[in-house]
């Protein structure tokens, strides 16, 4: 790829040929972000610029990143990077990639929350810290809390906030669930919002290679039915919240009408949201 002048469409139409012979999905999807990577260039300004020639620094990137991508691990870990909503959060491997349906969570988490000057909030099973920063980025004056068990994600999620610059209103604490809270928030949060592990023990051998070979089984995996961890959160919640407060998870499209009627016997006004796809997405309901 170095012997000659290559520019963005030459990079562009080579990699996505590449990528397709090695069977990835969405190969020009996979093009256009390693590119971007590359060179530093937005989507859109790829297209707008598709005649300026790569220097040898950023051919050197893309063959390197592609040949990663080639071998199936996911792009986001090749890039180290995943837009979500209005931010970009930092991946890497060992930390669960965050998926465009889970937006839909902080969208839920924003609205149930409209109408409080000073919302303190609570996300568990963080993760990249992808909803915390979110929610925080989107409402000024939202306090968070976010909690996670792995070291790797606490990692990751830590760097996200300082990234951002949300230190003072984001605060990642290491431990399972509710656990690492300060004491005083008993009884006084606003919202807790999860994204927590949701896909059933069954059901792991057959996710995509692409998921199940690379990214950690304990953000994946929620015991028999997947449910046992947003069982656990459904029981702990009541003694977070503030009375007519809430909590939304975001779970198996399969699994949330269940755990709606588990709901029902412990929170009022419990409802589902479908996501994009009009699929059963997230669950919520208030504290009687």
């Amino acid at each position: 790829m170095t012997e000659r002048v290559w520019t963005v469409r030459d990079a562009l139409e080579w990699t996505t040929g590449y990528l397709a012979k090695k069977r990835i999905e969405q190969p020009r999807l996979s093009a256009e972000w390693l590119l971007s990577s590359a060179t530093q260039l937005s989507r859109v300004q790829l297209y707008a610029l598709y005649d300026r020639p790569l220097s040898p620094e950023e051919l050197v990137r893309l063959r390197q990143a592609v040949e990663v991508r080639a071998t199936g691990t996911p792009l986001q870990y090749v890039t180290g990077e995943m837009p979500f909503r209005h931010i970009v959060v930092k991946v890497v491997p060992g930390v669960f990639i965050p998926r465009p349906e889970t937006e839909i969570l902080v969208d839920s988490a924003l609205g149930a929350t409209r109408g409080i000057e000073e919302p303190r909030i609570v996300d568990l099973c963080t993760g990249s810290g992808c909803v915390a920063c979110s929610i925080a980025e989107e409402r000024a004056q939202a306090r968070v809390w976010a909690t996670e068990l792995d070291a790797t994600a606490l990692g990751v999620a830590r760097d996200n906030v300082e990234r951002l610059g949300l230190g003072d209103r984001v605060s990642v604490l290491e431990g399972d669930l509710f656990d690492p809270l300060p004491r005083d928030l008993r009884g006084g949060v606003d919202a807790v919002v999860a994204n927590p592990p949701y896909v059933s023990s069954e059901d792991m051998n057959d996710l995509p290679e692409e998921v199940f070979g690379h990214e950690p089984h304990l953000a994946l995996d929620g015991g028999p039915d997947g449910l046992d961890v947003a069982r656990r959160i459904m029981r702990d919640a009541l003694e977070w919240l503030a009375p007519g407060r809430v909590l939304l998870m975001e779970l198996d499209e399969r699994r949330v009408e269940d755990a709606a009627n588990e709901m029902q016997a412990w929170y009022e006004g419990v409802e589902t949201v479908s996501d994009l796809a009009d699929r059963p997405r997230i669950v919520s309901g208030r504290r009687p």
